[in-house]
């Protein structure tokens, strides 16, 4: 969320017209009957969300629902990380786009030292979640002197850390073509001083491609939603703060979910709604992206539904 765009006053929604907890865990049950087994909290920031482990219990207690992963940037976990375990939570994904102080800075557009996520880190491994992963988006001419530090880190720390290509998500990141570092250049860099070995999907539609160390100090990912687009194997959907469900990271607006929560729709109903849904997308915006589609139509925020 650039300051320039959500400076101090910007006016949040009222809490009144956000999903409460009960409204997100039946969505999820009922998703859960459609299918879905992994439910990813994100946001935004999900851990501004008071009580947010009270929702992991809830989640976790909903029959079908065998993982529960959160991502953040790691700001407010220390103290978090142990209680949101306790309450089922299996994997984290922690952001982390630089090590250099000043470079984490001025990617995250935060005055918070990079030594708050450091310590969410290691709050996290002691808490010993099932996953531990690193996100770290590449911006060509701002964080690619970050690649090797971070890569060096992941070994060092035994996480995996995944490189993501800086993608064109809502309309207030400026994004160009130009500055997207594709993954095979990751790859390259990193193999060059830690030699890599390609890996197998650990399932059907995982979205990063893995690659291990051959010195077996562990391993990478890289997400390349840009240069080699995977719109035909997503299996993802997404659900904002106030019950909007989108089925494309990158779509203009989504279904309004909140409302048949709110009027009475019976569960049998929810769930065939929710079925058309799912059955009647189209998506395939990253595979027709180009630089001049890309500030075509206004898409929604990421800080608005997550990664």
């Amino acid at each position: 969320m650039p300051r320039e765009q959500f400076g101090p006053d910007h006016e949040f929604l009222p809490r009144a017209e956000l999903l409460d907890f009960e409204e997100i865990a039946r969505v999820v049950r009922i998703l859960s009957g459609l299918g879905v087994r992994k439910i990813r909290l994100t946001g935004g920031e999900p851990l501004v969300r008071r009580d947010v482990d009270a929702l992991v219990r809830m989640i976790a207690a909903i029959d079908g629902i065998d993982d529960i992963a959160m991502t953040t940037n790691a700001s407010l976990l220390a103290p978090l990380a142990q209680p949101l375990r306790a309450a089922g939570l299996t994997r984290l994904t922690i952001s982390l786009d630089a090590l250099d102080d000043a470079v984490f800075k001025a990617m995250s557009d935060t005055r918070l030292p990079v030594q708050h996520v450091l310590d969410g880190i290691a709050a996290a491994q002691a808490a010993r979640f099932e996953t531990l992963k690193v996100n770290c988006v590449v911006r060509r001419g701002v964080n690619e002197d970050q690649i090797l530090p971070l890569a060096q880190y992941g070994r060092d720390h035994g996480v995996v850390v995944r490189f993501i290509e800086y993608m064109d998500v809502g309309t207030t990141n400026g994004w160009q073509m130009g500055e997207v570092v594709p993954s095979a250049e990751v790859v390259t860099r990193i193999s060059a001083a830690f030699p890599l070995e390609s890996l197998q999907p650990n399932y059907p539609g995982e979205v990063a491609q893995r690659w291990r160390y051959a010195d077996g100090a562990g391993e990478i990912g890289v997400i390349s939603s840009v240069s080699q687009p995977f719109c035909r194997t997503c299996t993802r959907a997404r659900l904002s703060a106030i019950g909007e469900l989108y089925t494309c990271l990158f779509a203009g607006s989504g279904v309004d979910v909140r409302q048949w929560l709110r009027n009475g729709t019976d569960d049998a109903e929810l769930h065939d709604r929710l079925a058309a849904v799912w059955r009647g997308r189209t998506d395939r915006y990253s595979e027709l992206r180009t630089e001049q589609t890309a500030g075509a139509a206004r898409k929604v925020e990421m800080s608005y539904i997550g990664g």
